[in-house]
């Protein structure tokens, strides 16, 4: 089994933001026609990026939690590229990042719509389009594992999303069409950024992801990696599983770090 993605044809929802951006840029990299799918404007730069690199894209600015867009997206792979192999269900919002219960409800079923159903509706229109062998890759979170990573309506839809998954891929079965979801970790990204900006500004830089085995953040492109893995024939025995990118975070309950041999 190969981990290139030669011939075949993905949709990237949340293309415009830096983990979106980065699956993007490396399944082009590694040979994917590329769908790019935003509503953010951005979403046209990523494009440009992918063309600059020599890879086959397109857009479409759609809210992708939406019927109508999901269908216009999944439409418009096929019209241009002629299949559909790959979805990677990445876009999401974050909201409030300290867990309270002052998250409202209006505010709640947003973040729920955008990185909940969302995914799911994306899954549901791209299905029946798909080509023997697909790939559905989302991204959930690793607060989506336990507490103390995100807002009770972000970790909840995350949760969610672990579970769609597993349900999702007993649905799929007999079909050829695997489904996977990531869990990054702490990754600098439009989510994270005050978190990174609030660190470098107290000079506090170095302490970032200093919870972590890793002692780092990760990079968008590390995610990009798991992602790529998941979508190609070399993951074509792997379905309704969650990888964990987290630089070893979720592995170990909240004890005071120390060096190994004391």
């Amino acid at each position: 089994m190969t981990t290139t993605l030669s011939g075949k044809v993905a949709i990237v929802t949340g293309a415009a933001g830096r983990l979106g951006r980065a699956a993007a840029l490396l399944m082009a990299d590694r040979g994917a026609r590329v769908l790019c799918v935003d509503r953010a404007p951005e979403v046209i730069d990523t494009v440009g990026l992918l063309a600059a690199r020599g890879g086959q894209a397109d857009a479409v600015q759609t809210d992708c939690a939406t019927e109508k867009g999901v269908a216009a997206m999944v439409d418009q792979a096929v019209r241009d590229f002629g299949r559909l192999d790959i979805l990677h269900a990445n876009a999401g919002i974050l909201g409030p990042f300290t867990p309270s219960f002052d998250e409202g409800a209006e505010d709640f079923a947003e973040i729920l719509r955008v990185n909940l159903i969302g995914p799911w509706l994306a899954i549901r229109a791209a299905v029946p389009r798909m080509a023997p062998g697909g790939a559905i890759v989302v991204t959930s979170s690793v607060a989506g594992l336990r507490s103390g990573a995100g807002g009770v309506a972000y970790s909840a839809s995350k949760a969610g999303l672990i579970n769609l998954v597993q349900t999702t891929a007993q649905l799929l079965a007999g079909t050829g069409i695997r489904i996977n979801a990531v869990a990054p970790g702490l990754v600098e990204t439009g989510m994270t950024q005050a978190l990174f900006d609030a660190a470098r500004s107290r000079g506090r830089e170095a302490r970032i992801g200093q919870l972590n085995p890793a002692r780092r953040a990760g990079e968008p492109a590390e995610i990009a990696e798991a992602v790529a893995f998941l979508a190609s024939d070399a993951a074509s025995y792997i379905s309704g599983q969650v990888l964990v990118v987290d630089g070893g975070l979720s592995s170990s309950l909240p004890v005071a770090p120390r060096p190994a041999g004391i």
